[in-house]
């Protein structure tokens, strides 16, 4: 009888303990595809994405920006798209080197530093087309806080008016890991791989 008891003691331990182990390894991203057709793009978001919409100041000019960002942990995924109208394309490059100074220039002052590398992106119709990422490494009171990997596309679409996206994926309370190898982990490179533009 006593060996029935703890037959059956052994095994609800042995239960209990395959559940908690299961229930530590499930993943916490749940991976969905998400169409964004008034951004014209198709992504890979880790969750359910939160959508806003404003109007940013340039210039003289204002331009919509939407962002579409989910955090998970201490990891923020974001989409940012601006619609450049066909009229205002002289502005395009000075606007698109302002969004970059404004992050990279971020990590330098921080003390941190900035790696670039080449990248491919897909489209919707699967062509393939290079692209820049960059990783930063940022920086407080002398240590690395947090790590990110952002990339700049430019299309344009039939009617002339551009479309510019920032990608990226922050890291908030980041080790000292190098940012390359840490953002090319499965966890954030599918965020990457699977941003397809019109």
């Amino acid at each position: 009888m006593e060996r029935e008891l703890f037959r059956g003691i052994l095994k609800a331990a042995t239960l209990l303990a395959a559940l908690v182990f299961l229930a530590a390894c499930s993943p916490k991203l749940d991976w969905r595809t998400v169409q964004s057709p008034q951004e014209r793009y198709t992504a890979l978001f880790p969750g359910k994405p939160d959508k806003l919409e404003r109007r940013i100041p340039y210039l003289d000019q204002e331009f919509s920006q939407v962002l579409e960002a989910v955090k998970i942990d201490d990891v923020i995924y974001s989409i940012s798209t601006i619609q450049l109208p066909a009229n205002q394309s002289p502005s395009l490059n000075q606007l698109l080197m302002q969004l970059q100074a404004n992050v990279l220039d971020r990590a330098k002052a921080s003390g941190g530093d900035v790696t670039v590398e080449d990248a491919f992106y897909k489209t919707a119709d699967r062509q393939r087309l290079p692209t820049k990422d960059y990783f930063l490494y940022l920086k407080a009171n002398g240590k690395t806080q947090q790590l990110m990997r952002v990339r700049w596309i430019n299309r344009v679409a039939s009617n002339g008016d551009n479309w510019i996206y920032q990608i990226s994926v922050l890291h908030a309370g980041a080790s000292s890991e190098n940012a390359k190898t840490f953002f090319t982990k499965e966890d954030y490179e599918n965020f990457f791989s699977d941003f397809s533009p019109e």
